[in-house]
């Protein structure tokens, strides 16, 4: 699966206004940085804004910053605002496309789970953690112990 060019210029443009949380960015400034069209780059953060992600002005001072921290901000959220179209296989149209092993396929199921495991892999990651600007959550190795509460005596 590879994301679609939108969807890797929204990222670069959080990420950026991520790591300059403490100003505004102009578009200009984001189109020389990231190496994009302007025009392009106006299109995403107008998207943005309008996703609720990032707050724009107009005029002398004015440019691009996020709406929220970046620590609130999922990956998985941009992910799915950028990409148009989630099917892995013909099988994900309704009624199975023209597959004629779609009754009897586990091709379907099987791709499905993996979609739903890579989204949340990616609902597990923030703006900030991918920016550099947070240090990652350590996952829990597979069959580490939890962390025990707790229980106040009666």
């Amino acid at each position: 699966m590879r994301l679609a060019e939108y969807t890797d210029y929204s990222l670069r443009v959080l990420m950026y206004c991520a790591r300059h949380a403490d100003r505004r960015v102009t578009v200009a400034e984001l189109a020389e940085r990231q190496g994009l069209a302007r025009n392009h780059v106006m299109k995403i953060v107008a998207d943005l804004a309008r996703a609720g992600l990032l707050e724009t002005s107009r005029g002398r001072g004015g440019g691009v910053r996020l709406l929220r921290p970046a620590a609130q901000i999922r990956v998985g959220e941009v992910v799915r605002l950028g990409e148009t179209d989630f099917r892995m296989a013909e099988c994900f149209d309704d009624g199975g496309g023209g597959c004629a092993l779609t009754a009897g396929c586990r091709l379907r199921r099987l791709f499905a789970q993996a979609l739903r495991a890579y989204l949340a892999t990616l609902d597990a990651v923030t703006l900030a953690e991918i920016a550099g600007i947070e240090q990652p959550q350590p996952a829990r190795p597979a069959g580490a112990e939890r962390p025990r509460r707790l229980v106040a005596a009666a």
